[in-house]
C-alpha cells in the first residue's frame, strides 16, 4: 500500500492506493473520504478493500490548498452538484480504470459526505458501482432514474443524517428499477463503520451524539458491499 500521484484537470493530486495480494487483474475503487479527510481509518478502509480484491484508490482532496479552505470549498460543490472535485474524482477513476492492473470495471465507495458525492456521482455514467454509507440523499431524485447500480447502508439513530434518508433513496431507485441494496440499521448511528480510535475523552462525546464504530453493523455492511461489488463489478 503506498502513497500515489495521479493526474487530474487541475494538476496532479496526491492519493493513497491499495493494490491486491491476489493475482489480477481487478476491478477498480474510489474511496471518497468524509469530511475528517484521508484518515488512518480511511487508509484502513481503503486496504480492506484490496485485501477483497479491488484495486482502491482514495484521493487527498484537501491539498489544493490550505485545509480550512478546501474543507469549505468540499462541502460547497457537493451543495453546488458541481466543481473542481468532481473532475478530481473522475480523473481517480480514470487512473484506475487505464491501470494494466485493472480490468477497466470501477466503483465508488464514500462514507459521510463522501457518500454523499458517491450518490452524486452514482448517475453521471463515470461508475459501475456506487457504495453510499450514511450520505445525504440528492434533492433531486429524479437523477437518480440514471444512476449505477447502489448499496447504500444507514443508522437509525444517525443525527446528522435526516430521518427516512434509507427510505427515500431506496424509493427514488426501485421507481427506476435501479438495482440496490439499501438498508437502515435500528441500533446504528452515524459513522458507525468508521473506526477512528479517538482519544478516550473524545469517545464519549463521540459516543453521546451517536456516532460510534459499532462492529456488529459494520461488519453486516460490510459483508453486504462486497457482495454487491462482487456482483456488480466482477
Amino acid at each position: 500500500m503506498t502513497n500515489t500521484v495521479y493526474p487530474a484537470p487541475d494538476g496532479p493530486l496526491p492519493g493513497y492506493l491499495a493494490v491486491p495480494t491476489t493475482e489480477g487483474p481487478w476491478p477498480g475503487v474510489v474511496v471518497v473520504q468524509d469530511i475528517l479527510g484521508v484518515t488512518a481509518d480511511l487508509r484502513q478502509i481503503t486496504d480492506r478493500l484490496a485485501e477483497q480484491g479491488y484495486l482502491a484508490l482514495t484521493p487527498a482532496l484537501y491539498r489544493r490548498g490550505r485545509r480550512a479552505t478546501c474543507l469549505v470549498s468540499t462541502i460547497r460543490q457537493y451543495f453546488q452538484g458541481s466543481g473542481p472535485l468532481f473532475n478530481d474524482l473522475i480523473a481517480a477513476r480514470d487512473f484506475l480504470a487505464a491501470d494494466e492492473r485493472c480490468t477497466g470495471k470501477v466503483g465508488v465507495v464514500g462514507f459521510c459526505l463522501g457518500a454523499g458525492f458517491a450518490l452524486l456521482m452514482s448517475p453521471r455514467g463515470h461508475f459501475d458501482a456506487a457504495a453510499a454509507n450514511y450520505g445525504l440523499v440528492p434533492k433531486d431524485l429524479d437523477s437518480l432514474r440514471d444512476s449505477c447500480p447502489v448499496v447504500a447502508s444507514y443508522g437509525a439513530k444517525d443525527r446528522v443524517i435526516r430521518p427516512g434518508s434509507a427510505a427515500k433513496l431506496d424509493a427514488a431507485l426501485a421507481q427506476a428499477s435501479v438495482p440496490r441494496d439499501v438498508k437502515e440499521y435500528p441500533d446504528a448511528g452515524h459513522a458507525f463503520m468508521n473506526n477512528y480510535q479517538f482519544a478516550a475523552p473524545v469517545r464519549v462525546m463521540v459516543n453521546l451524539a451517536e456516532m460510534a464504530y459499532s462492529q456488529p453493523e459494520a461488519d453486516d455492511a460490510w459483508k453486504r458491499m462486497i457482495a454487491f461489488f462482487e456482483e456488480h463489478l466482477a
